[in-house]
């Protein structure tokens, strides 16, 4: 399950590929200061957007809030569930990490990066509560299934307002996306 993700373009183009939209982000507390993120994991602080008083606004905030167990959640199942009257985010993202059994020889677990193959940055579907957010998990695509048995529920660019204001019904948004719509690349070990 993705417990580590990045965020390395410049952030202009989020705010952009939002904008596109039709609607406009605003910044409560300011415009964030923050340059690329290779590797965003569970607890850091990130940006994600939800809506706000005056509107959808960009903030940071911490990945993963405490179970009552004490246990951190940053990745949370949909299957089944509805988002209706819960606080909704998007996660910008321009990838995110997956991990295999380690290769022969190696003692760390293979990583993959994975892509969306027509969209520099795109969304994770996410939850806030408690003042942190989390991604919300699928049934494993055609393109995640040989690497993991579950996956991040990923939104094209052009579906920030649909799960935001839940525009369209939950089952057509909280679902894999088509064969072919991501990339992966092997990160590590890298080939010799």
């Amino acid at each position: 399950m993705c417990n580590e993700y990045q965020l390395i373009l410049p952030f202009d183009e989020v705010i952009e590929t939002f904008n596109r939209t039709g609607d406009r982000l605003v910044f409560p507390g300011g415009m964030p200061n923050f340059g690329p993120m290779a590797s965003i994991r569970i607890g850091d602080r990130a940006p994600i957007i939800t809506r706000g008083p005056d509107g959808s606004q960009l903030i940071v905030s911490p990945w993963a809030w405490k179970s009552p167990q004490g246990r951190p959640v940053f990745n949370f199942r949909s299957d089944g569930r509805s988002f209706d009257g819960v606080t909704r985010c998007l996660i910008p993202t321009d990838g995110f990490f997956e991990f295999t059994d380690a290769e022969p020889g190696q003692k760390r677990k293979t990583k993959w990066r994975f892509t969306m193959a027509d969209a520099p940055i795109f969304w994770v579907a996410g939850l806030v509560r408690d003042g942190a957010f989390a991604m919300l998990t699928t049934e494993p695509g055609p393109d995640i299934a040989p690497y993991h048995d579950r996956q991040i529920v990923l939104l094209r660019p052009d579906a920030a307002l649909d799960w935001l204001d839940l525009r369209k019904p939950e089952a057509e948004l909280l679902r894999p996306l088509p064969e072919g719509s991501l990339s992966v690349e092997k990160v590590f070990p890298e080939a010799a």
